[in-house]
């Protein structure tokens, strides 16, 4: 690729990531072609579908936590590891308003475009489970499919305006359920918010 022709294309993604951060995954391609100053017939060239521009722009995202998978595995105690790379995920997928939709279907769609980034993100977290799980750190009855659909769901509640204040306090629900050793309540979050 040109060096034109692929700044061109890391215009068009920062402005995509920013366009996908204000509206949503479903924000219109002409949108973005707006904003990013070329035409929708540019963007399309480099992105022929709407899949494979987000394809390029989570992908970024699906390594970083990929390899802090990696990292924390090494570098923590099982159960530090897994609940830090569990609020790393949820931090980031809520970056993206609408993603974890995208995520849980391309898990199941082998065509998809993000199939493949989603499988190796959610078996890296499946790996740190398992890890605490052999230490007798997290409960023996949920797998890397369960925790990535917690993941979404904890992502889901901070897109959620009248729930946004509670995510923090509800991520510490879930990371305690989620282990077994004890003092494990203390996962660094919030405290609980006020009211009903």
């Amino acid at each position: 690729m040109r060096a034109d022709a692929r700044k061109n294309r890391d215009h068009v993604l920062a402005v995509a990531g920013t366009a996908i951060t204000e509206q949503g995954v479903d924000v219109s391609l002409r949108d973005i072609a707006r904003r990013a100053d070329v035409g929708l017939a540019t963007l399309l060239r480099h992105f022929p579908t709407r899949e494979a521009l987000l394809e390029a722009l989570l992908r970024t995202g699906f390594d970083e936590l990929t390899a802090r998978a990696g990292e924390l595995e090494t570098s923590s105690s099982p159960e530090d590891a897994l609940v830090s790379w569990l609020r790393d995920c949820v931090a980031w997928t809520t970056e993206y308003r609408g993603v974890t939709v995208l995520m849980a279907a391309a898990i199941e769609d082998t065509e998809s475009a993000l199939h493949a980034s989603c499988v190796t993100l959610r078996a890296a977290g499946a790996r740190l489970l398992t890890r605490a799980q052999a230490a007798g750190a997290a409960r023996t009855d949920i797998d890397g499919t369960d925790l990535f659909a917690l993941v979404a769901a904890l992502a889901w509640l901070s897109d959620q305006p009248s729930l946004a204040p509670r995510a923090d306090h509800l991520f510490d629900v879930v990371a305690s359920a989620i282990l077994t050793s004890a003092g494990s309540g203390d996962t660094g979050g919030g405290t609980p918010p006020s009211g009903p």
